[in-house]
C-alpha cells in the first residue's frame, strides 16, 4: 500500500492510520481505495480481532481533497466499518468534517479529541451528506440533534459530541489513540470473537427489527455459538477455573441463512 494509508498489525489489532498531514488526511480516490482493501482484510483474517482507524496528527480527516479534481471521493467505503465482522473503534485524534466524520460514524466506538473541529458541513457546499451519514447519525444521536447537525451544517467539539452520544470518550488529542488501542486490547484479550461479531452485526441491524425478531436472532445465535469452537472453550474454562482461550474462527463459522428468512432477519453470510 501507498503512504497515504498506513497498515500496522500486532497482537491481534489492526491500526489503520489515513496518512496526508500536511493535507490534514483529506481523503482521494487512491485512499479511499486502500482503506476499502485494508477493511476487507481485516474481516477476512482471524488473526485479527479488533481494527482502530486514525489519522496522523494533527488532523483525522478534513473531509474530501476536491485540491486535484481527479476522480470522485466518497464517503461510501466497501465494506463500511459497520460492516466488518470485527469491532472498528475510531480514534478521532483531531479535526474531522464531512467524509471524515462520515467515516467515524460508520464505526463502532468513537474516542474524540475535546478541542477539534467536527462538523457534516455539505449543506453549505450545495450538497448532501454522505457515507451513510442519514442513517448513522440519527442512530447515534436521535432525530432531532441530527437534523441540527445536517440541516445546518454547523460545527462542534468533542464536548458537544460527548453529550449528544456521538462520541464514546471525549479526551485531549494525545490520549485518543492510547485509549482506542486499549479498548482494542481489551476486547482482543478478553472477549470470544465469534461472539462479538454477531453481537456487532445484531446490534447495527436490530434496530430495524420487532422484539421478537431480535429475540428469536438471540436465541439462534446462542444455539450457534455454543456449538462452535470457542463455545466449547468456555464451558471448559469455566469447568476448570481458568481464563478461556478464545481460538475460534469467524470466517469459518460464520452462520449461513436460508434464503426464506432473508427478508425477516439480517443477511449474516
Amino acid at each position: 500500500m501507498s503512504s497515504e494509508l498506513l497498515v500496522d498489525v500486532s497482537a491481534g489489532i489492526a491500526v489503520l492510520t489515513l496518512n496526508r498531514p500536511a493535507q490534514q488526511n483529506a481523503v482521494t480516490p487512491a485512499m479511499a481505495a486502500e482503506l476499502s482493501a485494508a477493511l476487507q482484510r481485516c474481516d477476512a483474517e482471524d488473526a485479527i480481532r479488533a481494527v482502530v482507524i486514525t489519522g496522523t496528527a494533527p488532523a483525522f480527516c478534513a473531509g474530501a481533497d476536491l485540491s486535484s479534481r481527479v476522480g470522485d471521493v466518497s464517503a461510501t467505503i466497501d465494506p463500511p466499518p459497520w460492516r466488518v465482522r470485527k469491532p472498528v473503534i475510531a480514534a478521532v485524534n483531531g479535526h474531522a468534517v464531512g467524509i471524515g466524520l462520515a467515516l467515524a460514524l460508520q464505526c463502532d466506538l468513537r474516542y474524540m479529541a475535546r478541542d477539534a473541529v467536527y462538523g457534516l458541513n455539505q449543506v453549505r457546499r450545495g450538497v448532501l451528506a454522505d457515507g451513510y451519514s442519514h442513517w448513522t447519525l440519527p442512530r447515534l444521536v436521535g432525530m432531532a440533534n441530527a437534523a441540527d447537525i445536517m440541516l445546518t451544517g454547523r460545527t462542534f467539539d468533542g464536548e458537544e459530541a460527548k453529550a449528544m452520544g456521538l462520541a464514546n470518550g471525549c479526551l485531549p488529542g494525545g490520549e485518543v489513540l492510547p485509549t482506542a488501542l486499549a479498548i482494542a486490547h481489551d476486547i482482543t484479550n478478553g472477549a470470544a470473537p465469534l461472539p462479538v461479531a454477531l453481537s456487532k452485526r445484531l446490534l447495527w441491524e436490530g434496530l430495524g427489527m420487532s422484539p421478537g425478531m431480535v429475540g428469536q436472532l438471540e436465541t439462534d445465535l446462542n444455539n450457534h455459538v455454543t456449538k462452535s469452537v470457542d463455545g466449547g472453550e468456555a464451558m471448559a474454562a469455566f469447568r476448570d477455573r481458568r481464563q478461556p482461550n478464545w481460538t475460534g474462527s469467524i470466517s469459518q463459522e460464520w452462520p449461513a441463512w436460508d434464503s426464506e428468512s432473508e427478508h425477516e432477519r439480517p443477511s449474516l453470510d
